[in-house]
């Protein structure tokens, strides 16, 4: 790990510049100020990923998904993977043309045997401001396979500000849900009807929003039951067709029919007394289950 101060305060002044065989102990990998690039390389309503091209190294990774919690993880996806355990230094370090700021350290960074690097949430978020700032987040570690090198992995601010614009309009964007949160529903309906509550209505919108966007969709089970009244034959009936209404609006969101299972239950398998109107009513569902790869 480098946390030398006089190793930090060298390394400051050689960002920004080509690297020449006087500076061989300290390897860099960044971007120039011409060439930095930072684009949205994921874009949807599940999932944002701010990423910054790292030359003859790997890329850096900032992510947001759909959840009902805002989160955000860094990630330093690197060609060549750690070969050992050990701990990298992570400094908010000011370009040269910010003379007499000095860099300060904001986390560490655990590395581990053939996994990418990775930082979490607050340490994810703290890394956006700095560079929003200005200022450039460098990664300093030992060096897993040279014992006489030190490594600096700095993202360069450089046209960051823009791009940052869009990835903050799109973490906005998210689904404040995720696919744990519906992968198994339990749609309640009115007696002796088809017609969901007002609850399920929802439940199943938001269904229908999260599949507009998700297409790894693999297979939809959908059980449906009754209460005991109506004759077993009439509910059988009744437990098919109300799976099949579900069946029919996950269809017109594109769901292949060849993805979608049903069963009609009809008045077994009872979670609840058939005894007063509430129980009965939780009896009446359709169960959706989903599962994707």
């Amino acid at each position: 790990m480098l946390k030398s101060v006089s190793l930090i305060s060298f390394s400051i002044g050689l960002l920004g510049m080509a690297a020449t065989p006087v500076q061989a102990s300290l390897r860099q990998y960044h971007s120039t100020v011409e060439s930095s690039q930072w684009q949205l390389s994921e874009q949807t309503r599940l999932s944002c990923t701010l990423s910054h091209a790292l030359p003859g190294y790997g890329e850096a990774q900032f992510t947001s998904e759909a959840s009902k919690q805002l989160n955000m993880e860094f990630v330093l996806d690197m060609n060549l993977l750690p070969k050992k355990f050990g701990t990298a230094a992570v400094y908010a370090v000011p370009p040269k043309w910010m003379p007499g700021v000095r860099a300060r350290q904001i986390a560490d960074m655990t590395l581990r045997t053939q996994y990418d690097g990775d930082l979490p949430e607050d340490t994810a978020w703290t890394m956006l401001s700095e560079l929003e700032k200005g200022f450039w987040p460098t990664i300093y570690y030992q060096d897993w396979y040279n014992p006489n090198d030190k490594v600096a992995v700095g993202l360069n601010a450089s046209n960051f500000a823009p791009v940052y614009q869009e990835f903050v309009s799109c973490v906005a964007n998210l689904l404040p849900y995720s696919f744990d949160d519906i992968s198994y529903t339990v749609l309640s309906y009115e007696k002796n009807s088809t017609e969901l509550s007002k609850y399920s209505k929802r439940r199943l919108q938001m269904i229908g929003d999260y599949l507009r966007e998700d297409n790894e969709l693999e297979l939809v089970l959908l059980d449906g039951y009754t209460d005991s009244y109506g004759g077993s034959w009439n509910n059988q009936q009744l437990s098919v067709k109300r799976a099949n209404e579900v069946k029919n609006f996950l269809t017109d969101l594109g769901v292949g029919e060849d993805r979608i299972a049903i069963t009609g239950h009809g008045e077994k398998r009872h979670i609840a007394p058939n005894t007063t109107s509430q129980s009965r009513a939780t009896n009446r569902r359709v169960v959706v289950r989903m599962a994707k790869s």
